[in-house]
């Protein structure tokens, strides 16, 4: 998205193949009917009939880093033909985008609506990725996931990632469903998938690895160093692919994509007064902030806003963030989680606020959340069985 032009314009939101379909899609392949949700039948992505099936997720491997990045990966590069490209949903960020990975849903039906949210009716802030102090997360979201419908079928759900995951708060929201399987390293984890398909002649593997996003975040998604974890990961995926049997597919994909931001792009909120006015809260990712304001303050937040960013970034009201389709449908439920006004930072531009950001995420390179085709577009790249190499 540029960072000049016409700031009123609405970017594309929810045209189009999305991250919603990874899942019911590899469901569907393996003789698991999904339903839409209104009663008319499922349609995703065509993917042939399957026995077994690994679905990866690289955190914050953008379809367009992917498409700058291939060099450094040769096993993916070679699958870029056949790579659809799809998108995430807003904000693009790991606890909203495994919202909708693991449901199949939009933002606004499974209720993940950012990094950071208020509890409705309290004035209490849940980090959707930390969940400390969370409400119940089967509660919180309590919309079936894929994985416990492909499990309810009778096929073995497993999946694999840090220790931590098992049982966290996002995990139960997002992605519960199947036995865990812990496992440190990419290639403990690699090997844990392939035992775990060759334990079962019907399964589900989802794998998990988010080393590229914390690598992304720190040294830039231009640096050496995303390119060497890029480099680390290709080869995992490599390996993997090689070591699967003929009736078990391989599906890769991620959950955002990212940008750099100069630290003489970001606003930082304590420094700009007319900011902070009238605002309760500013939460969210610093591409994606949702404001929550004090009673009758709406609309002066929003004109301060919108002058002092002007082009830099559009902002919304809730409700015309929500008649814009950036959230998707949104159950009545969820409103009240999306901020009262809603940013999306344009070009290279970030909002800060260092009067309550820990000082090591102020210095983060790489971000994302906003609605950019770097953050929100997403590969999936999709092995059939039988053809898997």
């Amino acid at each position: 998205m540029p960072a000049t032009g016409d700031p009123s314009a609405e970017p594309p939101v929810g045209v189009g193949p999305a991250l919603a379909d990874v899942l019911p899609s590899v469901a569907t392949s393996l003789g698991v009917p999904w339903s839409a949700g209104d009663g008319t039948a499922y349609v995703g992505f065509e993917m042939p009939p399957t026995r077994r099936a690994v679905v990866v997720l690289v955190d914050a491997l953008g379809y367009e880093l992917l498409l700058r990045r291939a060099g450094h990966a040769p096993w993916l590069r070679a699958h870029l033909p056949q790579t659809r490209r799809v998108t995430s949903g807003f904000p693009s960020t790991t606890a909203t985008s495994m919202g909708t990975f693991g449901t199949g849903l939009a933002a606004g039906v499974h209720g993940l609506l950012g990094y950071e949210v208020l509890v409705p009716g309290t004035d209490r802030l849940l980090n959707e990725l930390s969940w400390e102090y969370g409400p119940d997360p089967r509660t919180w979201q309590p919309h079936e996931t894929v994985f416990e419908a492909v499990a309810r079928a009778g096929i073995d759900v497993v999946r694999t990632g840090p220790a931590f995951f098992d049982g966290s708060g996002l995990t139960n929201a997002a992605v519960r469903g199947g036995r865990f399987v812990a496992a440190e390293s990419l290639a403990a984890r690699v090997d844990a998938t392939l035992a775990a398909v060759r334990s079962s002649p019907r399964l589900l593997v989802h794998l998990y690895w988010g080393d590229l996003d914390k690598v992304g975040h720190v040294a830039g998604c231009d640096s050496w160093q995303f390119g060497d974890e890029l480099e680390a990961i290709d080869r995992e995926l490599a390996r993997l692919a090689a070591g699967l049997p003929v009736d078990c597919s391989l599906t890769v994909t991620a959950d955002h994509g990212m940008v750099e931001v100069p630290h003489h792009l970001r606003v930082d909120v304590a420094e700009e007064p007319t900011l902070a006015t009238g605002v309760r809260h500013v939460t969210g990712e610093a591409r994606a902030p949702q404001l929550y304001v004090g009673a009758g303050a709406e609309d002066d937040v929003h004109a301060a806003w919108t002058e002092l960013l002007g082009d830099r970034a559009l902002v919304r009201r809730r409700d015309e963030a929500v008649a814009a389709g950036w959230f998707g449908p949104v159950l009545p439920e969820n409103l009240p989680r999306i901020g009262d006004v809603v940013v999306a930072m344009r070009g290279r531009n970030a909002v800060v606020d260092s009067r309550r950001a820990r000082p090591e995420l102020l210095a983060l390179v790489g971000l994302h959340g906003s609605l950019s085709d770097d953050e929100v577009a997403v590969p999936v790249v999709h092995v059939p069985a039988a053809s898997v190499a």
